[in-house]
Formats: C-alpha cells, structure tokens, sequence
C-alpha cells in the first residue's frame, strides 16, 4: 500500500459523544465542568497559544447571550466554543488557512475544522428553511430546531456537508494538473468539482474531468479524504485513468493545463525552485494527493 502523509484538518483527538448530545442535563454538567474549556477565535480564525497550539479559556470568556457548542472531551474534559460569528463578518478563509499552516499540535487543524464549520453554519441558518422562524441552539451545539412550542414548525435543521471531488488524471505515468483562472501564474493543482445530486464519487469524477479537460475517464480509484472547512466540504480525492492526453479545456475554470511525470511532481512537492510549476501546500489535499501519487497509490 502507498503511503502518504496524514490529510490536513483530520486526526483530531476529540471524543465527540454523540449519544449524549440530546441530554440537557448531561451538556449542562460538561458546561459546569471544572476542567471545561472555550476554544479561542477571532471572529473566525484560530487563536494559537506560545507553543503553536490551539488556544483554550474559561467558559467565562463567552460573550453574555451567545450559544454554546460542545465540541466533545479531550482527555475527558469538556470543549465548547461559543456560537458567535456572523456572515457578515466574512469568512476569513485565507487568514485561516495561514495560521492553520503554523499549528504543531497534532490534531489541531481538524479540532478547528470542526469548530470553524459548526460556527459558520449556525450563524448562517439562524431563521427555518421551512417556515421562516428564528431556529434554537439544539443537541448541545450540532442541530438547531424550530420549536413548535414557539409557534414554530418543529422542523429540525443540522449541519451539513457538501462532497466535493478533487482528482488525478493519469495517462502512461503522468498527471494531469490545471491552473484554475483565478490562481497565481505558475500554480498548479488537482482538478476538483462539487458532487451533484443524484451521482456517485465515480460519476463526479468522470464528469468533472471530462467538463473540465476533454478526458474520458476508464477507471477510478478512491485515495483519501479531508474536511475543508472553508465553509464544510468533504473533500474525496480520488485518482481516473483517462483514455488519452489529448485536452480541450473549459477555458471558464482553467487558465491552463499540463501533464507531469512523478520525478516532475516530486520536485514541486520538495520546493525545488528549478520547477516549472509550483503546487499547493502540505495542509490541502491536493498536496496530499499528489505524495500518494508519486509514492504508488
């Protein structure tokens, strides 16, 4: 089996006792935990301590009136972060993303990921998608619920996930990797799209690669996956062996495309400043993608 390094935003060490999150008593005996903590943000970027780690208060540190969110137990103590971003705060994804680059805690990125995702969600679906009603704060931070004893519809709202496919295509030992229109000169990457309604991972795939560079797809193999938390994608990485390396690409999304050989990829992947092109950084899937790659996957 391929090795390749641990996906960016997973492995985090919390114990997310879903079985316990729709038992009032139960939240209200972790909010009053002595050993409970606040997760620190910045509207919604991460607050690092000295050591490079996530930063943690007391839960006296919430603003009065915002909702509180259990993430789960490290180590048997309580995690909350309080519910108090708002959309028009902006999504702060690049900031992020930088100092999420610098975390040497293991399985901080993906604590994060969690927070920052159930953060921006809540504060985007404060109103019922269904009658309009404002929606509570439910199962200790992961649902919100228009209750009926408010005059409510008792819909129930959680937080959502949205596929996204991002893959390889490869042809007689070389990649295929664009440069999407909005990237810097130079930047290349794997290709990716959202998975639709109705489709499988391998039907993502194959359309997308297809939309996106002219390549018919004849196989798929499924590699790893990630959160992306910039606001909740699950990224699938995957790698399509194509039918041939003639191109026509949607020049909408791609600025430019290339096929690299693993001696050409390896080189990007270490920095070396000689290469023609450069690829993303360790902590994007992509990154991780092309590693597996160019080790056998």
């Amino acid at each position: 089996m391929a090795s390749f390094p641990v996906p960016g935003f997973t492995g985090s060490p919390l114990a997310r006792v879903d079985i316990e999150r729709d038992k009032p008593a139960w939240f209200e005996e972790q909010r009053i935990h002595p050993a409970a903590r606040l997760l620190r943000l910045d509207g919604l970027k991460p607050v690092l301590d000295e050591d490079g780690g996530l930063s943690w208060g007391p839960l006296s540190e919430a603003p009065a009136g915002v909702g509180l969110a259990l993430l789960g137990l490290i180590d048997d103590a309580p995690r909350f972060v309080a519910l108090t971003a708002s959309p028009a705060e902006g999504d702060q994804r690049g900031e992020s993303i930088a100092i999420a680059r610098t975390m040497t805690e293991p399985g901080a990125s993906a604590t994060y990921a969690a927070a920052r995702s159930l953060v921006d969600w809540h504060a985007r679906h404060r109103f019922c998608a269904n009658c309009g009603r404002p929606t509570s704060v439910a199962r200790s931070g992961w649902a919100r619920f228009c209750l009926a004893v408010e005059g409510g519809c008792g819909a129930e709202h959680f937080p959502r996930t949205d596929p996204v496919v991002i893959m390889l295509a490869e042809h007689e030992g070389r990649v295929l990797l664009g440069r999407n229109v909005r990237a810097p000169y130079g930047f290349y990457s794997a290709l990716a799209g959202f998975l639709e309604v109705g489709e499988s991972i391998e039907e993502a795939v194959a359309r997308e690669l297809n939309e996106e560079a002219g390549v018919v797809v004849t196989s798929v193999r499924y590699v790893t996956s990630q959160p992306w938390p910039f606001p909740s994608q699950l990224m699938i990485a995957c790698i399509a062996t194509v039918e041939s390396d003639a191109l026509t690409l949607d020049t909408n999304e791609l600025g430019d495309a290339l096929w690299a050989t693993k001696d050409e990829v390896r080189a990007a992947l270490a920095g070396d400043p000689d290469t023609a092109f450069r690829v993303p950084f360790p902590i994007a899937i992509a990154h991780t993608l092309l590693t597996a790659w160019v080790n056998g996957a």
